[in-house]
């Protein structure tokens, strides 16, 4: 398919991701909100966008969203109505849904045990054939689930797609950090405040007023909170070893990765040429900004989308 194009009143970046993120609304019928309980005692909530009577009538998508969006989510949405003949997963990470979750952890960029979980869930309701998809942080999510089961994971995913994947963490980090995306970082940094702030009144011991009040940027959140929370020694620790870079030579299912060049979000690291890998392509458009690809004659798709549809039907 043609190589994305972004319109000429987007002209960089930042108004190629802000736009659909600001103005594009997709709403989908046939939606069926499920809570699924964890055996820790959590609990996820999924939404179920049926084609069929049944989940296992039709192939399944699970659609993974990024840092603090939800099943809501544009993308998600987007990608859902873009693809007919699927039945469609979309869940939230634990405290995405708009309920806190019940436990001190909640979620972050390597928790596949959530993923694992869905997925598992999918195949004990007789769906035999899986298609993965994966924004941001749910990109990298997805393509580290699939490293981490290499040749079991091709037994009932059939293909995969991830885009605007922060690949190499420690260094999208420290991209997030630039002073022309302090507006994207305040926004994730005020939500995911909230809901440590909640948190930490249910679990006092364990997160206190002083390491709320230490937290200014990204990085400080991941080094006090999401690192030692999770089992991390501390952000590096986490960002090292979570990074789905570090996976996908495992990978043994074909996945798609795009990520653009002109992505505020991502670092050099994360855009590799070429993937040492007879399973994982990469694409490398020069523009498309983050979770965007808002294409210049737009008739209710994405360019991502678009390219998400012709990948999973061969292309």
């Amino acid at each position: 398919m043609q190589a994305y194009r972004a319109p000429f009143w987007l002209p960089d970046g930042h108004s190629q991701s802000i736009y659909p993120a600001l103005f594009r609304k997709i709403p989908l019928t046939h939606t069926y909100a499920e809570r699924w309980e964890l055996p820790d005692g959590d609990f996820l909530d999924v939404d179920l966008h049926m084609r069929a009577e049944k989940l296992a009538d039709r192939p399944l998508l699970i659609v993974s969203h990024g840092l603090e969006g939800s099943s809501r989510r544009h993308y998600v949405t987007g990608l859902i109505r873009a693809m007919p003949e699927f039945n469609a997963l979309a869940w939230n990470y634990r405290s995405c849904s708009g309920e806190p979750n019940r436990n001190l952890r909640f979620y972050h960029s390597g928790a596949t045990d959530d993923l694992d979980f869905v997925i598992q869930q999918a195949i004990a309701r007789g769906v035999k054939d899986i298609y993965l998809a994966g924004f941001s942080l749910g990109g990298n999510l997805s393509l580290k689930w699939l490293g981490e089961n290499g040749k079991k994971a091709s037994q009932f995913v059939r293909k995969a797609v991830a885009f605007s994947v922060p690949l190499h963490l420690s260094s999208s980090s420290q991209q997030l950090t630039r002073r022309e995306n302090r507006l994207y970082t305040h926004r994730f940094l005020q939500t995911l405040l909230e809901k440590v702030t909640e948190k930490s009144a249910r679990y006092p011991m364990d997160i206190t007023p002083t390491m709320l009040t230490s937290i200014r940027s990204l990085y400080e959140f991941d080094n006090v909170i999401t690192g030692p929370l999770h089992g991390f020694k501390d952000a590096e620790d986490y960002y090292e070893r979570n990074s789905s870079l570090y996976f996908l030579a495992d990978i043994q299912v074909p996945t798609l990765i795009v990520n653009a060049k002109n992505d505020p979000f991502l670092s050099q690291e994360c855009l590799p040429e070429r993937i040492d890998s007879d399973f994982v392509q990469i694409e490398l458009p020069d523009s498309g900004g983050h979770c965007g690809f808002y294409p210049r004659n737009y008739r209710g798709q994405t360019w991502a989308e678009q390219r998400a549809a012709a990948w999973f039907n061969g292309n």
